[in-house]
């Protein structure tokens, strides 16, 4: 049996997104958001664009980057509605994987910058967007790299009279194993960034959006979430829209990002965040 079509008989079938009731922790959050049943020729057509993307490059998922490929577009397209992206919008993805996100976003008429750790997949996306202007790629680990510094001067060059435009907006399928390091470092930019769209591990993402300070589940990083945002819980995806398909689901959340005058009042962030934790 050759790689690819190794590749193709290991991808799991894609299902239709459920309504989004996810659970009872989340279920008062959960907007009307739903994904429409992808037909039978886009399914191919992610099949076919997922296993002819890994197949070109000779890659196979790597376990220690926490890497699961969408192979629903539909999702995908649900994910940047959530964010609504609009032309002119600056987006940070992390983690692009084989381009199909992004290609959505660049549709929406969003400017990409995307951090990739995988070089080998920072070589294929270069590849895939290489006749378009509105996508860059840095090969950086996102939790180490100043993020700052390379979406600030994208900003500032735009001179933008929207005012939705001034800041840039974060949408992602986040590989599940440094979810939380990215939620820690991108919230307090509410200065750059006015909200965060992240595909995350469908418990994680429940946890997040709990707001009871009754429930024993309310944790110090649910305090950090709330200091620093408004979370919503917009909907599940189920496992088997990825490949490999995971152990567990997922579901999409929105961070809208607060600034600095609308956070709590207290007399030293640093102190009260050393107290609570």
């Amino acid at each position: 049996m050759t790689t690819a079509t190794h590749l193709f008989h290991s991808l799991p079938p894609i299902v239709s997104l459920p309504a989004a009731n996810s659970s009872a922790g989340a279920r008062n959050q959960t907007t009307s958001l739903h994904v429409v049943s992808a037909t039978r020729r886009s399914r191919d057509d992610d099949y076919n664009a997922t296993l002819k993307a890994l197949n070109s490059k000779g890659r196979f998922p790597r376990k220690s980057l926490g890497q699961h490929y969408m192979l629903n577009s539909e999702i995908n397209e649900q994910l940047v509605r959530a964010a609504n992206v609009e032309d002119g919008h600056v987006v940070l993805e992390i983690g692009p994987g084989t381009g199909s996100l992004t290609n959505v976003l660049i549709n929406s008429g969003a400017t990409v910058l995307a951090i990739e750790k995988d070089p080998h997949m920072v070589a294929l996306v270069k590849e895939r967007f290489e006749s378009t202007d509105r996508f860059k790629v840095l090969e950086e680990d996102f939790v180490k790299c100043h993020i700052r510094s390379h979406i600030s001067p994208m900003l500032e060059s735009r001179n933008a009279l929207n005012e939705s435009l001034l800041r840039a907006k974060v949408v992602s399928n986040l590989p599940f194993n440094i979810s939380t390091d990215v939620i820690k470092l991108l919230l307090p930019m509410g200065d750059i960034f006015s909200e965060v769209v992240l595909l995350l591990q469908e418990e994680t993402a429940v946890r997040l959006v709990e707001s009871s300070l009754r429930t024993s589940e309310y944790r110090p990083i649910n305090i950090f979430v709330n200091f620093y945002s408004e979370p919503e819980y917009n909907f599940s995806v189920p496992r088997t829209n990825f490949f490999p398909q995971p152990n567990v689901d997922a579901a999409v959340v929105t961070f809208k990002l607060k600034q600095a005058p609308d956070y709590p009042s207290v007399a030293s962030t640093k102190s009260f965040f050393s107290m609570v934790g």
